[in-house]
């Protein structure tokens, strides 16, 4: 017991310590005092409320903002089950909350609940079919998941063990990619630093039961948010810069991240500029740093982020993803703390505001954390230290869960071309094999059955072949990813416009 309070003493004194001398060398001002508090414990500032929303905060023309959920402290990210809940992990609270979507079209979830508990910081999910996946600081978790009770199933069990979560940046980022393996991103032990593990400050890669652990990628300080470009399955990373350089370097970065590649930490900074305190690089003939594709201000924070589907938006967000900066605890003047759209342009990457008035002169009123796009089409933004969710929508009349989900846009995105492949195509047994692969994932749970099932009816009117492939490569919310192989997805396809798959829901 001795050794405890000592040890939550010292804690206590390095909490004191740290700002007062961050204050005292003029790295920062005591404003951000509750920042750094918030980076270190979760602890949240003043509650959000619906009157902030509506006279606070700036969207773009058209688009519509509402507070969603509050009396969420020490929220973080956000992941939608394949049932359209929402999950939202709380790593300084240990657990997984579940918000029960609008059903009822009030404008909050319909209930509020904790999914489980009990973890070690958890932060990043994503699924597998049925099947959620759990980044805790110190492992990967999965366990069975009812979609329509939105319950689990089963029993919580680990499948990867033993990572390191001592130092800074302890959280791990998990996805799912359209290649049907875990990626994992997890952040630097320090500031500035040659790591002991090389795993950390790293993109992992991993088969779904955990086998053939890879490093992808190195050199990437903090790289919270990931995802791929629907367009050509590019796969995009935010970065935190390092700190303790001035106000206005170095930049956070975003990566284009490819497998085998070095992205700079700790040799390199920004546009491979090299670092002062950290010398040359020793492996410099083995491997040249990949200089990011954008970026961002510095010490603003990049978190989550997550490609749009647009098809509803107004022009100008065809190939564009949203950012969370969660904004700065370590500069002079408050920087970021903002939502930022990116757009994909011939000119390059143009960086936007889009959802603004977190931070007034200095009053911060709030953190944004994730982002993630609702079956619905809605964009919703979690925020730790408001403790609160935000739904953004367009041309949004009120319209809840059920009606979204039944009314999705009927697309016409037919073939111009026949596929070059159907022309020595045996159809008959691809469309058998379709048709196993159609059952084995229990596609019919969602197509078929349930209180809401999303309907094929028609689908042979409004998709291709090469649209169905491209739908199954990268699925949108609440459909999950699941690991198919090119010649699965033409098999799938075959299968519903060929052989009679779509017909099922007539």
């Amino acid at each position: 017991m001795r050794k405890l309070v000592i040890g939550l003493l010292t804690i206590v004194v390095l909490l004191a310590c740290i700002p007062l001398a961050l204050i005292a060398t003029g790295t920062i001002n005591s404003g951000s005092v509750r920042m750094i508090l918030n980076v270190m414990t979760g602890m949240g500032g003043p509650p959000a409320t619906a009157t902030d929303v509506k006279q606070r905060f700036q969207l773009p023309p058209g688009f519509k903002l509402e507070l969603y959920a509050a009396d969420l402290p020490k929220a973080r990210f956000l992941r939608f089950t394949p049932g359209g809940d929402l999950l939202l992990s709380r790593p300084h609270s240990g657990d997984i909350v579940l918000l029960r979507h609008d059903a009822n079209g009030d404008g909050q979830p319909d209930a509020v609940m904790t999914l489980i508990d009990g973890l070690k910081r958890p932060f990043g999910m994503d699924f597998i079919g049925d099947t959620l996946y759990i980044a805790e600081s110190n492992r990967i978790g999965k366990v069975a998941f009812d979609s329509a009770r939105g319950k689990l199933a089963g029993k919580y069990k680990p499948v990867v063990e033993g990572f390191t979560d001592e130092g800074n940046h302890w959280s791990k980022t998990l996805r799912v990619g359209p290649d049907g393996l875990l990626y994992l991103a997890q952040g630097s032990t320090c500031n500035v630093c040659v790591e002991e593990d090389e795993r950390r400050a790293t993109m992992m890669r991993f088969q779904p039961d955990g086998s053939g652990a890879e490093i992808f990628a190195t050199g990437l300080r903090n790289s919270v948010g990931f995802d791929w470009a629907p367009w050509d399955g590019g796969l995009y990373a935010t970065d935190n810069g390092r700190d303790l350089l001035g106000d206005d370097f170095p930049p956070c970065e975003l990566n284009l991240v490819e497998q085998g590649r070095f992205y700079g930490w700790p040799y390199y900074n920004g546009a491979n500029l090299p670092d002062p305190d950290m010398g040359s690089d020793p492996l410099a003939k083995q491997h040249e740093p990949t200089a990011p594709v954008h970026g961002f201000r510095a010490h603003n924070a990049p978190l989550g982020m997550t490609f749009i589907d647009s098809s509803n938006w107004p022009r100008g967000y065809e190939r564009a993803a949203l950012v969370a900066l969660h904004g700065s605890w370590n500069r002079s003047t408050p920087d970021g703390y903002k939502v930022v759209s990116l757009h994909w342009t011939d000119n390059g990457i143009e960086e936007r505001d889009f959802l603004t008035g977190f931070n007034q002169d200095g009053d911060i009123a709030g953190r944004p954390v994730d982002v993630a796009q609702g079956p619905d089409g809605a964009i919703y933004i979690s925020d730790d230290y408001a403790g609160a969710i935000y739904r953004v929508s367009y041309g949004d009349k009120g319209q809840n869960w059920q009606q979204s989900m039944e009314t999705v846009a009927p697309v016409s995105r037919l073939d111009a071309e026949t596929p070059a492949w159907l022309a020595e195509a045996d159809l008959p047994e691809m469309a058998e094999r379709g048709a196993q692969l159609y059952f084995y994932y229990d596609c019919a749970g969602c197509h078929e059955a349930g209180e809401n099932p999303k309907t094929l009816a028609g689908l042979a009117n409004r998709l291709g072949y090469n649209a169905i492939i491209d739908v199954l490569k990268s699925p949108q919310a609440p459909m999950p990813i699941f690991p198919l192989s090119d010649v699965e997805r033409r098999e799938l396809a075959v299968y519903l416009l060929y052989g009679g798959g779509a017909e099922r829901t007539h």
